[in-house]
C-alpha cells in the first residue's frame, strides 16, 4: 500500500498540474483582450471557474485514494492470475497499453453517459456552462466505475503502475481539448485524434450533438462505433436541464438524490431496474422505456422524448 502511495506523489497529471494553470492563466488574458463582446458562455466566469477548480482538486483527492487501493488490488491480480507479464521497460509495453487504455476509456466514457447509476457520477462534467481549460477540472469524485475498467488490463500482465502512468497521459491530452480558442485543426489530425472541435461537440447539450465524441485522445473509435459527430455549429454547453446551482455538494450528488427519490416512488422491481441502471432518457441512440419516470430521467438532464 505504501509503494502504491508513492507512485500517486510522481503521477504525470499532478506533474502537470502548474501547467495546466499557466494555460487557464493565459486563456482567460486572451479573452480579457478580445475587442468584441464574448458570446453568452463564452469565455471565463469567476465563480464557474472557481466551482471546477475546487472540484477538481476534490477529485484528485479522492482520486489519490481510489488509485492508490486499485494499485495494490491490480498488483496482486498482475503477480498472481495474470498468465504472463509484459515487461515494462520495453516501448511496446507503453504502445499497447496506449491503445488499450484508450479503448477502455472510450467505453468507459459511452457507458457513463448511457447507464444512469454511472452517469450520476460523470453529470458533474458537463454541469458547467462554459467551456474552457478551467471546464477540463470540473471532474466527478465518485470514481468507483473507472477504477473498475482497468481490471482487465492487469488480467492481460499488463504492468499495474503503467496503467496509471498511460491514463495520465491520456487525461492530460484531454485538458487541452476543452478550449474554443482553437478552431478546426487540418484534416489528417480530426480524422485521427479527439480535438477541440470534436469535445466541443461532446460538451453540446444540443439535440444533434447529445452522446457523441467519447474518444479519449483517439477520435477513430468514434467513427468506428458509429458515434461520431463533426461540429456543425457553436454548442450550447451544460445539462439539457441545469442544475442551477454553483454548490460542488450539489453538483456533485444531485443526481444521486434523484435516483433514490424515483426508486421510492417505483412500483415495481422493473421500474426500480429502469430507474438506477436503465439507458438515459432522451440519448439519441438509446432513448429510455416509456414507464421510467419523468422527474428522474430530467434530473439526469436528458428530456424524455414524448
Amino acid at each position: 500500500m505504501i509503494h502504491a502511495i508513492l507512485l500517486q506523489v510522481h503521477d504525470p497529471l499532478v506533474a502537470a498540474l502548474p501547467v495546466f494553470a499557466v494555460f487557464i492563466a493565459i486563456e482567460a488574458v486572451a479573452y480579457l483582450f478580445e475587442r468584441d463582446e464574448p458570446a453568452a458562455g463564452r469565455g471565463y466566469s469567476a465563480i464557474d471557474s472557481r466551482t471546477s477548480i475546487a472540484m477538481g482538486l476534490g477529485a484528485l483527492t479522492v482520486g489519490f485514494a481510489f488509485r492508490a487501493a486499485s494499485l495494490v488490488a491490480f498488483t496482486a491480480l498482475y503477480v498472481y492470475i495474470a498468465p504472463w507479464h509484459a515487461p515494462a521497460d520495453r516501448w511496446w509495453t507503453w504502445a499497447i497499453l496506449f491503445f488499450l487504455v484508450d479503448f477502455l476509456w472510450y467505453w468507459y466514457h459511452r457507458v457513463s453517459h448511457g447507464v444512469r447509476l454511472v452517469w450520476a457520477a460523470h453529470q458533474a462534467h458537463h454541469s458547467s456552462e462554459y467551456f474552457n481549460f478551467s471546464t477540463a477540472l470540473r471532474q466527478k469524485w465518485n470514481q468507483w466505475f473507472e477504477v473498475l475498467i482497468w481490471i482487465p488490463l492487469p488480467l492481460l500482465g499488463m504492468p499495474p503502475n503503467l496503467i496509471y502512468a498511460v491514463f495520465s497521459f491520456n487525461l492530460i491530452y484531454q485538458f487541452f481539448l476543452h478550449t474554443e480558442r482553437i478552431d478546426k485543426l487540418p484534416r489528417p489530425i480530426e480524422f485521427i485524434f479527439n480535438t477541440p472541435s470534436h469535445h466541443r461537440v461532446h460538451h453540446g447539450s444540443d439535440h444533434i450533438y447529445l452522446d457523441r465524441n467519447y474518444g479519449g485522445i483517439l477520435i477513430l473509435w468514434d467513427r468506428l462505433f458509429a458515434t461520431f459527430q463533426p461540429e456543425s455549429h457553436r454548442p450550447t454547453y451544460g445539462l439539457t436541464t441545469p442544475v442551477g446551482t454553483y454548490n460542488i455538494i450539489r453538483l456533485q450528488f444531485h443526481e444521486y438524490a434523484a435516483i433514490l427519490r424515483d426508486l421510492r416512488q417505483a412500483h415495481s422491481w422493473g421500474d426500480r431496474w429502469d430507474t438506477s441502471s436503465a439507458l438515459r432518457a432522451g440519448s439519441q441512440r438509446h432513448p429510455m422505456q416509456d414507464r421510467v419516470h419523468v422527474s428522474g430521467s430530467q434530473a439526469c438532464g436528458r428530456d424524455v422524448p414524448m
